[in-house]
């Protein structure tokens, strides 16, 4: 459950300083580690090492369990990484096997994210994978899904969800990522926290949690910015996050979570070729400064949460949420290719988004035939409208500015779901697990911009499925369980990838059908001894329909679909306690994503009929065979010094259907150490961290299937961090 590959000592990226055969050194040391998996208490404030929390979220309920009982692979990691800028999800999500969390060094871009494959070959944004904050969706009913509102300042943990319980959250459901806001404590606790390092980069936060009576609350706010490691990668983002929870004698309880997000014109380095990577990863593509690409981004949302107990082992739930998220982007598509055609739509993407929705469920737990049983049953509704402008970026002989309106239209989606689950400990060694949910998604474009060359385009899809889903549990040994899983899962086109037509011809591509997937996994979890966590899994999946590219071309990519594709591989972890002071984790993660369907695809620029064809067996574009991550920490006491070590691997990662260039393998390290200062009722943490401590040339993510070669974006350098975290009680 932890294969070396035979290639994996071999020189890989190009090193500005590395050291030879750094993957050796990191593969040697995760195989003789035994395989982890979630256990463990929160660290105490100012502790460097992420953690992997027992309780969890049961697959489709609000239901609190511990990982171990739970048929399905699930992983909970304390949010708030205190030696670290603390900004971005990816740095909590070092040690989650199965899962891809790319910083793509990019803020006008959303982080990549990818869960067994899904969701891999995104190039803006993060679709294929389930996002929840708080249990609001940030996902759209279409499927595409951002995380840049999520505050980490405020959140307590996220927890991740592989495999086929995945599908009971409905369509684009590859994976599910939640981001759960800490309660309020009593005393009242003051926050504030200030880090800093190279690239001008900074991060400074305020908050406050506390109860007051019946109500706790926490609230944060923090400040970000950076200069960029590459030239014309400049950003700022400000987000802040307010959770307040009223609880009742009753039990009952009424939360409202208030957040919001500013990104105010983020440069847009765009990728590089490999030519260009490798010469010097730190210049802008040469188009980024000629059209000055950039974006924008505002959101506000809120929600409210009610949670009544009725008796008898009866409760009710139910959520709402509205939200506004603007977007401005502009794009680098050349001036020719926009008057080349009537139908072009632009290269200034204006979106104004308004989106909102609810969740009832019915929940009980009781007893059936001597057995615990607990049920779920619930209705959702989610929609969203989006009002689409499109406008050439060019006044004249001035590039990079608004120009001359060429898209309006006004697109809604809207998703009415019901679903049930039900699991029954039928003797006291095995429990079943059972659900089901039904989707039905309806997509609806309504075209304001008509001339003479540019006719109407509008038009309605609509989609439905049904995704159950089984496990069992069998508790071998207090110490061991071994579970099985099985379900059915689907993926809609988004309405980014039902833009343009594969002839060309205007209107949306609503000859798109959704992917299908089955979805198998077999898993081990061990508890042997405190201190020592063991998973492992291996999973299957078959998709018919699976969305590919058909052509990129002056700016717009259409998308097909492929008959068939597969996704199969395993996973380990070790959480193990090595001594009193020393505590190390590791995940491994082994996959294999091809198209076991051959088809056609563009085999070049300009290409506006698929002519290339791609074998039956190729690699999917954007998932590493193999990846691999260790964090050993140091922590004799909850004050004083403490310091960590952060290794990982990602093998080569294709960067297009034809598998004609691929990212390089690469092994980075990091290094942090820090001291706790106690000083009664305050506290005071410090750090310094040194990321890429060998100064390795490596592309930290890559954008599948560039119409222009640009595939590669490179990963962060030697950078130094310092920083210190003030809590005040």
């Amino acid at each position: 459950m932890s294969p070396t590959p035979d290639h994996a000592c071999r020189p890989a990226a190009t090193p500005r300083t590395a050291p030879p055969h750094a993957s050796c050194l990191l593969l040697a040391a995760v195989a003789v580690t035994p395989v982890a998996a979630q256990t463990g208490p929160l660290p105490p404030a100012g502790g460097a090492t992420p953690t992997r929390l027992a309780t969890v979220v049961v697959p489709g309920t609000t239901r609190q369990a511990d990982a171990f009982d739970v048929p399905a692979s699930v992983d909970s990691e304390d949010a708030r990484r205190l030696d670290s800028l603390n900004v971005n999800i990816s740095d909590a999500l070092t040690t989650v096997p199965g899962l891809v969390a790319r910083n793509r060094q990019n803020y006008a871009q959303d982080e990549q994210l990818s869960i067994r494959g899904f969701g891999a070959r995104s190039t803006f944004g993060i679709r294929g994978v389930r996002l929840y904050f708080d249990g609001i969706p940030a996902t759209m009913p279409d499927g595409q899904g951002q995380v840049s509102h999520v505050n980490l300042e405020t959140a307590e943990r996220i927890e991740v969800l592989r495999g086929p319980f995945s599908a009971l959250y409905g369509n684009s459901s590859g994976g599910v990522v939640q981001v759960f806001t800490a309660d309020g404590t009593e005393p009242t606790e003051l926050r504030a926290g200030i880090a800093g390092g190279g690239n001008g980069t900074l991060r400074a936060n305020l908050g406050a949690r506390g109860i007051e009576g019946p109500f706790d609350y926490n609230v944060g706010f923090t400040h970000f910015q950076t200069d960029g490691e590459r030239d014309h990668s400049a950003a700022q983002r400000e987000s802040g996050n307010g959770k307040l929870r009223w609880t009742g004698d009753s039990g009952a309880s009424l939360s409202l979570v208030v957040n919001t997000v500013n990104i105010p014109g983020a440069q847009d380095p765009l990728g590089l070729t490999r030519e260009d990577f490798e010469a010097d990863p730190t210049q802008v593509a040469a188009p980024a400064e000629t059209f000055d690409t950039r974006k924008s981004v505002s959101q506000q949302q809120a929600g409210l949460v009610w949670e009544q107990p009725l008796g008898g082992g009866h409760s009710l739930r139910a959520m709402g949420y509205y939200g506004q998220r603007d977007v401005l982007q502009y794009l680098s598509i050349p001036v020719f290719v926009q008057t080349a055609s009537p139908l072009q739509a632009g290269a200034v993407i204006d979106l104004q988004n308004e989106y909102g929705g609810g969740d009832a469920r019915w929940m009980w737990d009781g007893e059936l035939a001597g057995g615990a049983l607990s049920l779920t049953a619930g209705v959702s509704r989610d929609r969203q409208r989006q009002h689409r402008y499109g406008y050439e970026n060019f006044v004249g002989d001035t590039l990079g500015v608004r120009g001359a309106l060429r898209r309006d239209q006004v697109d809604r989606v809207d998703s009415d779901d019901v679903y049930a689950q039900a699991s029954w400990t039928f003797h006291p060694d095995w429990t079943l697990t059972a659900g089901a949910r039904r989707s039905e998604i309806g997509f609806d474009s309504r075209d304001r911009y008509v001339t003479a060359d540019n006719p109407d385009d509008s038009g309605r899809a609509e989609y439905a499925q049904t995704s159950p889903v089984a496990g069992l549990l069998w508790r071998v040994t207090p110490a061991a369980n071994v579970y099985a899983a099985w379900g059915r899962g689907f993926e809609t086109p988004t309405f980014s990838e039902l833009g343009y037509r594969f002839d060309g011809s205007a209107g949306l591509a609503f000859d798109l059908v959704p992917a299908r997937s089955r979805n198998s996994e077999l898993g081990l979890k061990l508890r042997p001894r405190d201190g020592v966590a063991v998973d492992l899994a291996l999973f299957h999946t078959e998709t018919r329909d699976e969305l590919a590219v058909a052509t990129n071309n002056g700016g717009r990519t259409t998308y097909q679909n492929i008959d068939r594709s597969r996704r199969r591989g395993a996973e380990a972890a070790v959480d193990l306690d090595l001594a009193p002071a020393w505590r190390l984790r590791t995940a491994l993660t082994w996959m294999q994503a091809t198209f076991e369907s051959p088809f056609l695809t563009c085999g070049g620029s300009g290409c506006t009929e698929p002519d290339t064809p791609v074998a039956a067996g190729s690699p999917i574009p954007g998932v590493p065979r193999r990846t691999a991550s260790t964090v050993l920490a140091w922590e004799p006491a909850e004050t004083g010094w403490r310091a960590s070590a952060y290794g990982r691997y990602v093998d080569d990662v294709p960067t297009d259907d034809l598998g004609r260039d691929a990212a390089d393998a690469y092994t980075v390290f990091d290094l942090s150490a820090g001291y706790v200062f106690d000083a009664g009722r305050s506290r005071i943490a410090t750090f310094a961290r040194v990321d890429n401590v060998f100064d390795r040339q490596y592309a930290g993510s890559v954008i599948v299937n560039d119409g222009n070669g640009r595939y590669f974006e490179p990963g962060l350098g030697r950078t130094l961090t310092v920083g210190a975290d003030l809590r005040w009680r």
